[in-house]
């Protein structure tokens, strides 16, 4: 017997439609291999379309006021906490990760962050208006950029939509959003949900591969285009919008290390390492991939570690067991078994390195030791369910060895020395440093990094700040 197949489709202009061409793409549960649904395989026709509706949209939506704003998200909100089993059931789907966990750990921080920035959009700050030159007074006036044109990634679907979208429509921006190929359906069933609370216009769908993406941002019409994805992705999203210099907000890959001193809790720290670094297969710009740990608690870090990998549980979205599920798409796990497979000889595999099951795209829980700073398996990032250990003498070295990679995204300490951890949250060169904790975020603190892992910041009012522009308007007192 054959499944009909799931239709869905772009959202343009407040109407679901399909590709003007008809070109579609299937899309494939990686938790099974199978595919479930088609998607539009959009063209220039259908980005045009888009960024019409959004530009039209745009004069209408910048003049609504703070208030008005902060009520349509929070409607959002509320509408999409009215439907959680709903769009969790579809980005588990979507994506394979376990339905409890992203019942727990990803629908009530997204609702959350975009209750966050509907009271953002009230709080815009600025300098007080004052006379700076005789006879002058002189204001500063915060303004939407325009349209924004978005590309969200494959490993936090609704997450990363809501990154997207929330700070452009507070700020009084229109949106036209871009869903990877490989995970269309929740930012469609978002779509779906916003309908009821937007003009028409304001928010708008793409579906579509990486020609889409660059459609939308050579486009002529976006003032803004941000991205989260891979540093290539990045690059050639920074070249392309150079040509008429729009604004680019990027958030590009990461390589977090993890230091763990000598007088760190060894159980402890292992165990909260672990499930930052195999949370959501490693797929996670932020996961704790690269652990560096005091030469004298080596060994014993190693073993609790991969006695801790060993424990960790992948497996179906309906396991209760399981930590995270598959890894997203066949050639993520080709990119992830192949770092295991050519490491030198000098590694060692202390936990999993292999592929789980026949069906699907799982990999095992997998710590490598033994690694040394120039290894193919530090310096680049893996995106999968794999941390590495390095060993490190002294602090000087384990700073060294940190920041001697090219991303800047996160960082964290383990150690109960407090001045140690103050200097090494000073002198680590990324965007986050958690000292005896790795990856917990809150709306009100900025999420970004430096060096190629890209620059703009995600949530707080930094991130808010980044979807405006700033006027400065004088006038004067005698005429």
């Amino acid at each position: 017997m054959t499944t009909e197949l799931r239709r869905l489709r772009n959202y343009i202009g407040g109407e679901f439609k399909d590709a003007a061409d008809g070109r579609t793409t299937e899309v494939v549960n990686p938790a099974t291999g199978e595919v479930y649904a088609t998607a539009p395989l959009s063209g220039q026709a259908d980005v045009d379309a888009a960024m019409a509706a959004a530009a039209a949209a745009f004069p209408g939506w910048r003049d609504t006021t703070p208030s008005e704003r902060q009520k349509a998200l929070l409607k959002i909100a509320d509408a999409f906490e009215a439907r959680a089993e709903e769009l969790v059931a579809v980005e588990s789907e979507n994506t394979g990760k376990p339905l409890g966990l992203t019942a727990s750990e990803e629908l009530p921080p997204m609702v959350d962050q975009i209750r966050f920035f509907a009271g953002a959009a009230r709080l815009l700050e600025g300098r007080s208006a004052g006379e700076y030159m005789d006879g002058m007074t002189s204001i500063v006036r915060r303004e939407p950029v325009g349209v924004c044109a978005q590309v969200a990634p494959w490993n936090y679907p609704m997450m990363m939509a809501v990154w997207k979208f929330a700070p452009a429509l507070a700020a009084g921006n229109t949106v036209v959003l871009k869903p990877s190929d490989t995970t269309p359906a929740s930012t469609v069933l978002m779509a779906e949900i916003i309908d009821s609370v937007l003009p028409k216009g304001v928010f708008n769908v793409v579906c579509g591969d990486r020609e889409t993406g660059k459609a939308m941002v050579e486009h002529s019409t976006p003032a803004m285009a941000s991205i989260t994805g891979s540093v290539r992705a990045g690059m050639q999203v920074a070249e392309s919008a150079a040509k008429d210099v729009k604004r680019v907000h990027l958030e590009l890959g990461g390589k977090a290390p993890v230091v763990v001193f000598e007088d760190a809790d060894i159980a402890k720290a292992a165990e909260d390492i672990a499930v930052a670094g195999f949370f959501n297969a490693g797929q996670d710009c932020t996961a704790a991939t690269r652990v560096l740990v005091h030469e004298s608690i080596h060994d014993e870090f190693v073993a609790a570690l991969a006695k801790n990998a060993a424990d960790t549980k992948t497996g179906q979205p309906d396991d209760e067991d399981v930590l995270y599920g598959p890894l997203n798409n066949p050639n993520q796990l080709k990119q992830v078994a192949g770092f295991i497979e050519r490491l030198p000889a000098h590694a060692k595999v202390e936990a999993g390195g292999h592929q789980v099951g026949e069906q699907g795209y799982f990999y095992a829980p997998t710590v490598v030791s033994g690694l040394k700073q120039d290894d193919e398996i530090i310096q680049n990032e893996v995106f999968g369910p794999v941390i590495t250990v390095q060993s490190f003498t002294d602090e000087d070295q384990a700073l060294a060895y940190a920041n001697g990679v090219e991303y800047a995204l996160a960082s964290s300490v383990w150690t109960k020395d407090h001045s140690r951890a103050m200097r090494m949250s000073k002198n680590l060169d990324f965007g986050c440093v958690w000292i005896n904790t790795h990856i917990p975020l809150v709306a009100e603190m900025p999420h970004g990094g430096y060096k190629k892992s890209g620059y703009g910041k995600d949530l707080s009012a930094y991130g808010f700040e980044d979807y405006t522009r700033i006027k400065h308007v004088m006038t004067s007192l005698n005429g």
